[in-house]
């Protein structure tokens, strides 16, 4: 289906279909590589909040399903089910939640600050990157590798999916970094500093100890080399003194591609106010996650906290430091912990909030969704990507124009994108694309 930034159905009959639930599409088989292996739902069988939603370019920020990509049971081109192997994206589900791509996570664990271990995860995420490319050149009729804005629009008006590449966590370029000017050329367009530990670059906004204030030296030059290269600097995960710090410095405006709002949940993962409105007075915008526990408070239960306990004395705490065997045992039985004492969920509801509340606090120019699919995300009523157009119909339901649901949905994102692109293009130096 051809996509378009502004879509051509009146809100009136939208209204009115709001609490129509979506046709469920058949299981796609898998098929050959470089062939269309899983077609969106027929038109005919939409409500018309689904086509609205279907007309809009929608992208996620925050994409951890390559983390899967060379998991044997896992196969892109077949319909997975959340219930029962915990997955949230594919193809087919893509095509049935009107899901056109975003950006695809290069994601390792925060180990030691050590030669050696930087050495393994540059490694580490020299791979992932490599098997995001791989699969899109496995299903190059349905994705498309993404480098611009223009790729971006070009790539959804084909009816194939977008591929960008972001990295959570900066931890693998060591403390050389010239490394990100490899990984640009092979698609990087977002970079994050840190994650749930400090790294070498910047506080973490989860890590009890305070390093450096926000920002280290190095994390400055991180900022630097991603303005001179074009990438968009995301502050999810990094401290608020972090990300103060990044919008003093940085030439471009901040993303926030998996994050929220303290006011609704007060969580360090979340900001306050005063600094969601600094990021969208710079120019910046906030996605919001649907990972339950920055929604709300969800305590486990005591057969669950048991359960986690034993299984940390047996493995302990720390998967960097685990070797390849160790932590796909350590994965596998945490698997199986949570088929038996399943973690407490938010709803569906409570992520509107989230959502309605930073809408309402800076403006549908400055919002967006990172709801951290395959990484921890999804609630109770909107479980995986198929499920999409309900937060259409509830963005609908609160009055919001097809404008601003364009925004919303990719919109913001692309605007974005589009202005990192242009600050880089003064600069010639920069290296050139790896197609």
């Amino acid at each position: 289906m051809m996509k378009h930034i502004s879509a051509t159905l009146g809100l009136t009959a939208m209204l009115a279909a709001c609490t129509t639930t979506r046709a469920e599409a058949p299981p796609a088989s898998a098929a050959p590589a470089m062939e269309t292996v899983a077609a969106a739902p027929m038109e005919a069988e939409l409500s018309a909040v689904e086509k609205l939603h279907q007309a809009f370019i929608v992208l996620d920020s925050h994409l951890d399903t390559p983390a899967y990509f060379h998991d044997p049971s896992y196969t892109f081109s077949k319909r997975g089910d959340f219930d029962v192997d915990g997955t949230h994206v594919d193809l087919p589900r893509m095509n049935e939640g009107g899901l056109d791509g975003g950006f695809w996570v290069i994601f390792t664990p925060q180990g030691p600050l050590d030669e050696a271990s930087y050495l393994a995860a540059r490694n580490m995420a020299m791979l992932r990157q490599m098997s995001i490319r791989e699969m899109a050149a496995r299903y190059a009729g349905d994705v498309e590798l993404a480098f611009s804005t223009s790729d971006a629009e070009r790539i959804a008006a084909a009816g194939r999916k977008i591929v960008f590449q972001s990295m959570e966590n900066a931890y693998p370029l060591g403390t050389d970094i010239s490394m990100l000017d490899t990984f640009y050329v092979g698609g990087l367009r977002m970079i994050a500093p840190v994650h749930f530990r400090n790294s070498q670059f910047a506080d973490s906004a989860t890590d009890v100890s305070e390093a450096y204030g926000g920002l280290s030296p190095l994390g400055e030059e991180l900022v630097r080399a991603a303005n001179r290269l074009g990438l968009i600097l995301d502050g999810s995960h990094a401290s608020d003194n972090a990300v103060r710090d990044m919008i003093a410095l940085s030439t471009t405006p901040l993303i926030l591609s998996h994050s929220g709002p303290k006011a609704i949940y007060d969580h360090p993962r979340n900001l306050p106010d005063d600094l969601l409105i600094a990021i969208a007075d710079d120019g910046g915008v906030i996605q919001i996650n649907a990972y339950g526990a920055y929604l709300e408070a969800l305590p486990a239960s005591p057969e669950r906290l048991a359960a986690i306990a034993e299984l940390q004395a047996q493995y302990g705490t720390d998967t960097s430091t685990m070797d390849d065997a160790t932590r796909e045992a350590y994965r596998a039985a945490f698997e199986d912990l949570n088929k038996q004492f399943p973690a407490p969920r938010s709803t569906f509801e409570k992520f509107m909030e989230h959502l309605l509340y930073t809408l309402e606090l800076v403006g549908p120019d400055h919002v967006g969704v990172g709801a951290d699919w395959d990484g921890g995300g999804g609630v109770d009523g909107m479980k995986d990507i198929a499920d999409l157009p309900k937060v259409t119909a509830a963005l609908v339901e609160a009055g919001y124009s097809e404008e601003d649901i364009s925004k919303i949905w990719g919109g913001n994102v692309l605007r974005l994108m589009s202005e990192v692109e242009t600050a880089r293009s003064s600069d010639l130096s920069s290296p050139q694309v790896l197609n």
